[in-house]
């Protein structure tokens, strides 16, 4: 498979967060609000083949008033091992504005749910070191 079959699919995984945490046509059409996406960063870990069976497991590392750092992990279900990661930092916006717009306090809550979820898990993420949550 080539980049873009990898980019797609972490970008599914984060859109699948997303939607489960409200950020989806209703919150961007009623709240004028959605994300867009600053950064990506991709690390192969071992060749897919286009067909083959995969899937893609999101989780939330953090999260500042505006931004969200996800990771999302593919994995060859055919061969049985992680192919890639992609992480992404997402930035809150105003549709009208198309400026970075702090997260509403329930949009933000879910994203803890989400990154204590995370914190739970008893091994290290494969994080890149290369991006993050920019704290100022």
């Amino acid at each position: 498979m080539n980049i873009r079959h990898y980019l797609d699919a972490g970008a599914m995984g984060a859109d699948v967060i997303c939607r489960r945490i409200g950020i989806d046509d209703d919150y961007r059409a009623m709240r004028r609000l959605g994300v867009f996406t600053a950064e990506h960063h991709i690390r192969y870990f071992s060749e897919m083949h286009l067909g083959g069976k995969y899937s893609t497991h999101t989780v939330v590392v953090e999260r500042s008033a505006k931004a969200g750092h996800v990771l999302s992990f593919i994995l060859d279900r055919t061969d049985q091992r992680l192919a890639c990661t992609v992480e992404i930092v997402l930035v809150g916006v105003g549709m009208d504005t198309r400026r970075p717009a702090p997260f509403p306090d329930d949009i933000a809550a879910k994203f803890d749910e989400l990154i204590d979820a995370t914190n739970e898990l008893t091994w290290e993420l494969p994080l890149s070191g290369a991006m993050g949550i920019r704290r100022s």
